[in-house]
């Protein structure tokens, strides 16, 4: 438990720098699951809908200690980042100031370039042991980057061609053979069953309790009916997700503004947890303006953790019902070639996910230049934020020193509110 508490309070970043964060605890510094198990794991999230990353820590937490230890892990995961975005949220609706906010996490976004970058390096080490994988990685890379592929289709095909690898050079199945196979319950249909007819009514009875208590016509309900909605449909990853979110919360909707979406994106940015938590500032801003006789107080924070709860509780549902059967398969050289093709892809993603941080975190402007499909955003050099790129000098060599991600997150954040008070922010 201490483990896990002390990750979430690291999970900056986005899905890049939560999965580098658990990497670096888990695999590295605690060693409590192998590398291989860690990346087919990874790979297996990956496909599911919702936050690969928090799924991630719960099908850990599940393989470690089982259903008890998936619940406190996934749970641990995103509590920070629940009551940091609340609170947030709170500041913003009354007074809408969060400069002290942005000056301490000025430090933040650096660091986590700095650690999501370190973490690209040791996954592609240990995952790219093939020249096949290498291929993969770039090309996902690319594909992303250059071309604004469509997450589920690269990683579809990421599958598909590690399974084609896998046929044609079988010892690249060897070499992922998972070697330290923990003992997991057999996958049971009573078992399934039981899940699903347990946690899908305890997934939507707060929006059945919301419309009894607040009546249908609530603003309340209409989000914890969308948000459970989206919680089903939701691959890509985040910043896909949020396309769609922001459209319909803004446009369709009118619980926000766009200038609002864009501030919550900022906020959930620099929170700990998944990206994803701004889901919980559209529930609480939106329900906190359109409260109409009710109480605006008691329907924001009630609409943001209702939104919480729909959002990440499908997650358990998903590994609870689906990792003992993923388990049983693992032996199978064409699902592990598979999956392996996905964490090489997986590792170009993160790659794209750190150089696009990496520019919209050092550089105010970029200018977009585009041949024919391809873009290519390139930093106009001029707009480089001088403190900004400071902290990350000072990030990449703590982390080349080999300090833990708390101390470093603790230091740069400490910077950054420097550079808040003298006037940088």
């Amino acid at each position: 438990t201490k483990a896990w508490a002390a990750i979430s309070l690291q999970t900056f970043g986005g899905p890049a720098g939560q999965i580098a964060v658990m990497q670096r605890s888990l695999v590295d510094e605690h060693r409590w699951i192998s590398q291989r198990r860690f990346l087919f794991a990874l790979s297996y999230c990956t496909l599911l809908p919702g936050p690969e990353a928090q799924q991630l820590a719960t099908y850990i937490g599940w393989l470690l200690h089982g259903l008890r230890g998936a619940l406190i892990a996934g749970t641990l995961f995103v509590l920070p980042g629940v009551v940091t975005m609340l609170a947030l949220s709170a500041v913003y609706v009354t007074a809408g100031d969060t400069e002290v906010v942005e000056a301490l996490f000025l430090g933040l976004a650096p660091a986590v370039i700095a650690i999501v970058v370190d973490a690209l390096i040791r996954i592609g080490r240990r995952s790219l042991t093939h020249p096949g994988w290498v291929a993969i990685a770039v090309v996902a890379f690319v594909a992303i980057a250059g071309f604004g592929v469509p997450f589920p289709l690269v990683v579809l095909t990421a599958g598909l061609a590690g399974w084609a690898l896998g046929k044609c050079y079988p010892d690249t199945a060897a070499a992922n053979a998972i070697d330290d196979a923990a003992p997991v319950p057999p996958p049971s249909g009573r078992r399934t069953l039981l899940l699903l007819v347990t946690g899908i009514p305890l997934w939507l009875a707060p929006v059945a309790i919301a419309a009894l208590v607040f009546g249908r016509d609530s603003v309340i309900v209409d989000e914890g009916l969308f948000f459970s909605g989206s919680a089903l449909i939701t691959f890509g990853g985040a910043y896909a997700v949020l396309a769609f979110v922001a459209q319909q919360a803004v446009a369709h909707y009118g619980w926000l503004t766009a200038t609002d979406m864009v501030r919550g994106l900022a906020l959930a940015e620099t929170t700990p947890g998944p990206l994803i938590m701004v889901v919980q500032f559209v529930a609480f801003v939106g329900a906190f303006r359109h409260a109409g006789d009710a109480d605006p107080w008691v329907l924001a924070i009630s609409a943001a953790l209702i939104t919480s709860w729909v959002t990440f509780t499908p997650s358990f549902l998903f590994i609870a019902v689906g990792a003992p059967y993923v388990e049983r398969l693992q032996h199978l050289a064409g699902l592990r070639s598979a999956l392996a093709g996905v964490t090489a892809a997986v590792v170009g993603v993160i790659a794209s996910l750190a150089l696009y941080f990496a520019l919209h975190t050092l550089f105010g402007d970029l200018s977009r230049h585009a041949w024919g499909w391809a873009r290519l955003d390139v930093p106009v050099l001029s707009s480089l934020h001088g403190w900004v790129a400071a902290i990350a000098v000072v990030g990449f060599v703590l982390v080349l020193r080999g300090w833990r991600v708390l101390r470093i997150l603790g230091v740069c954040a400490a910077l950054g509110l420097a550079a808040g008070i003298l006037g940088h922010v």
